[in-house]
């Protein structure tokens, strides 16, 4: 038995050496693929039969073409629709900008500490009135946003808020006999952005979100915990959740808001989780800096028969004699990571507002002012819109359509500029943070593809699924060769099912995989195709 042992040892051992050799051609044969076959490979896939792909690599080191397929072509964009949009307010504003948020008195304070008038927050357009801001100055985020139903991050959201109202009291303000105001003229409030139904403000309370986490009970059939974050008297939730079997899946809807009288509002949320669940999170500055200042020691006695403010009356008292508290953001190139980094929808919506209020100086149409400040940078970039079309600045509008063509030429312009480094460090990385923490992580250009992601799909009632009107990836890699590339990718009307995640798990590794392609494939064996 023993000598046959050894013979099967030897045998095996042999067999495995000779099965060395074809291994090692196989490995061989892999990364001597061209980026053309590799890219091919990926959209021959069957999920992929109606699909629309524009690509276009170049390397930046040569200016040469390294494949382009549709690259003419409009593309849904999606969210890479933010690179113009946070590029052009990187370019217009500079990375060291810092929005002001302060605060004003419209009557002096006497001797005992009462202002005899009203007390006004004049928003700034900071997007980061909360509590992303930290003592290292650096704004924190979590890869997925919690404005996508994502963790918040650590922190009270009303930091900002309540240092401000700290700060009035530390002038001596004792009693309020008059209203708490915030002036919001900087631009009006927009429609509600579609990726977070939030309604674009130049006030930005913690996103203007509520974060809502349900904790199930501890037996099936009781009733969840509901907790909000930040509590306020703004909004009272009704908490109609209870806790259902542990193999059931989360089934809850929450109401729209109804105002009452006093312009506060009720939402019911209704619905079950399962049993032994971890919490889920689901989305105001007149009422939590009123609640603010109480806690902080002023005691407020609003008019019993307040009149409506008139503010364009009221901005002639905006002087620094009259300012009582004031915060500073962090510069905007750490704006612009939280942006790009989890594609946060709200702030880039707010970008052309921006541009228009605080560039243009338009505060009577802002946002088309704001676009025409855009096309006038892509223009002194030598860059031509018409490839383009863009309706919103977060990458949600049927308008939004991109070629591959303009996005690399866009992307190259960028690393020609002095203040190309905030760009690309805003960027999320393959396989490492942002929305793209989760794509291919194994692959080994994991780590070498900065790039901007985008998704952008609609309800298919016919077929009960999801069409995945667009899905996007653009920015740059760094090969195994050090060589430096931009990229565009983009593939439209891929039909998914309906789960949330597909759209990542098809398109989306798809589109990385197409990306990182490039990192250690034969770039001098590449081909140019058209279709």
């Amino acid at each position: 038995m023993q000598n046959l042992a050894r013979r099967l040892f030897v045998c095996c051992a042999v067999i495995a050496l000779l099965l060395l050799p074809a291994h090692r051609k196989l490995v061989r044969a892999q990364s001597s693929a061209t980026l053309a076959e590799r890219l091919q490979k990926v959209m021959n896939r069957p999920e992929f039969a109606h699909a629309n792909f524009g690509i276009k690599f170049v390397s930046l080191d040569t200016g040469k073409v390294l494949y382009s397929l549709n690259s003419s072509k409009l593309f849904v964009p999606a969210s890479t629709t933010k690179l113009l949009t946070e590029g052009t307010v990187l370019a217009k504003f500079g990375a060291d900008y810092r929005f002001h948020t302060r605060i004003y008195r419209t009557a002096p304070i006497d001797k005992n500490g009462k202002l005899k008038g009203d007390l006004v927050l004049v928003a700034g357009g900071d997007p980061n009135l909360s509590n992303r801001i930290r003592p290292d100055g650096t704004l924190a985020f979590v890869d997925e946003d919690h404005s996508y139903n994502g963790p918040a991050v650590d922190g009270d959201p009303l930091t900002v808020i309540k240092q401000l109202a700290k700060d009035v009291a530390a002038k001596g303000v004792r009693k309020i006999d008059g209203r708490i105001l915030v002036d919001t003229s900087l631009f009006p409030d927009g429609p509600r952005e579609g990726g977070t139904n939030v309604v674009m403000s130049s006030i930005m309370v913690n996103d203007n979100i509520i974060d809502l986490t349900l904790a199930p009970a501890a037996k099936s059939g009781d009733g969840a915990t509901l907790i909000t974050v930040p509590q306020t008297s703004y909004v009272k939730f009704v908490s109609r959740v209870t806790t259902g079997p542990a193999a059931s899946k989360s089934d809850f809807d929450i109401s729209d808001p109804v105002t009452n009288l006093d312009g506060s509002v009720r939402v019911i949320v209704t619905g079950t989780i399962p049993l032994g669940s971890q919490p889920t999170t689901a989305a105001f500055a007149k009422t939590v800096l009123t609640e603010a200042l109480s806690a902080a020691g002023v005691l407020i006695k609003p008019p019993k028969h307040p009149t409506a403010p008139d503010f364009p009356a009221l901005a002639r008292l905006y002087i620094p004699q009259n300012q009582i508290a004031e915060h500073v953001s962090l510069p905007l190139a750490e704006e612009i990571k939280v942006t790009l980094k989890v594609s946060q929808n709200l702030h880039a919506g707010m970008g052309p507002y921006l541009l228009g209020a605080l560039v243009a100086k338009n505060t009577k149409d802002p946002l088309q002012a704001g676009f025409a400040t855009e096309r006038a940078f892509l223009q002194e970039a030598m860059l031509d819109p018409s490839a383009i079309s863009q309706g919103d600045g977060a990458g949600g509008d049927w308008a939004d359509l991109f070629t591959p063509d303009f996005i690399c030429s866009y992307l190259a312009y960028w690393a020609t500029r002095p203040d190309y480094p905030i760009l690309f460090k805003a960027l999320p990385v393959l396989g490492k943070d942002g929305t793209l923490v989760k794509i291919q992580t194994a692959n080994p250009g994991a780590g070498h593809v900065f790039a901007k992601t985008g998704t952008f799909d609609s309800e298919d009632r016919l077929n009960r699924k999801v069409m995945l009107n667009g899905k996007g990836l653009a920015g740059y890699v760094i090969t195994a060769s050090g060589q430096k590339l931009v990229f565009a990718a983009y593939v439209n009307h891929v039909s998914l099912p309906l789960d949330p995640d597909a759209a990542q798990a098809v398109a989306g590794q798809a589109l990385g995989e197409i990306a990182a392609a490039a990192y250690d494939a034969p770039l001098e064996n590449t081909s140019t195709s058209e279709r």
